[in-house]
């Protein structure tokens, strides 16, 4: 039976459309099967088909999947709350009014949280489909490439194994053949031994 290793690491990446995106798989060494993600915020829906390929692939270790994702040509956009604007300009009126302060400036009034919103851009549904399908395509070659790697690990380790094994039989068969170890011997010395205790008693 081939042996496979728990330990591998594994890459892959791809492009669809705005989308740019990278997995990172790594296995390490644990009893059972335990498989950890780490996913971009809206991309969670991914995460059972991959768990399930995982699954059904792997019985063994802790394999953690990581998932990076870069849209490009897609500028944010910047906004201001009026509404938190005008609070804020509001509660600083009523304090100046009451204590001797600068008024505050432009800058530090948009530097108050809440002021400014960046407002992502809105994602094309097919492109997003799309992307999603790409991920999920980049996902199995990523475990493909894992399982490969885990493999070959077993694989040397095998031979590392059977090395070692071929060294122990060739030296229990060196020590079979040491004269003190075969049958006669073992007969004489015990006759010795025996005579020696006979003549100690008869002492």
């Amino acid at each position: 039976m081939a042996l496979s290793s728990m330990t591998g690491f594994a890459r892959s990446h791809g492009a669809s459309g705005p989308y740019a995106f990278e997995w990172e798989l790594k296995s390490v060494n644990a009893k059972g099967f335990d498989f950890r993600m780490r996913l971009p915020p809206g991309w969670d829906d991914v995460e059972l088909a991959a768990r399930k390929r995982a699954t059904e692939w792997l019985s063994r270790g802790t394999v953690y999947a990581n998932l990076n994702i870069k849209r490009s040509g897609a500028a944010s956009s910047i906004r201001v709350n009026e509404e938190v604007l005008a609070t804020v300009v509001k509660i600083a009126g009523q304090l100046a009014a009451r204590v001797d302060a600068v008024a505050p400036s432009i800058d530090g009034l948009l530097s108050i949280k809440g002021v400014i919103e960046v407002a992502e851009p809105e994602a094309d549904e097919a492109e997003e489909q799309a992307a999603r399908a790409a991920v999920a395509s980049s996902f199995e070659a990523a475990l493909t490439s894992l399982i490969d790697m885990r493999k070959r690990e077993g694989a040397t380790l095998g031979a590392i194994l059977n090395e070692r094994l071929d060294q122990i039989e060739r030296l229990a068969a060196q020590a079979e053949q040491v004269p003190g170890r075969r049958p006669e011997a073992v007969r004489a010395r015990l006759a010795e031994q025996i005579a020696v205790l006979v003549g100690a008693a008869d002492r």
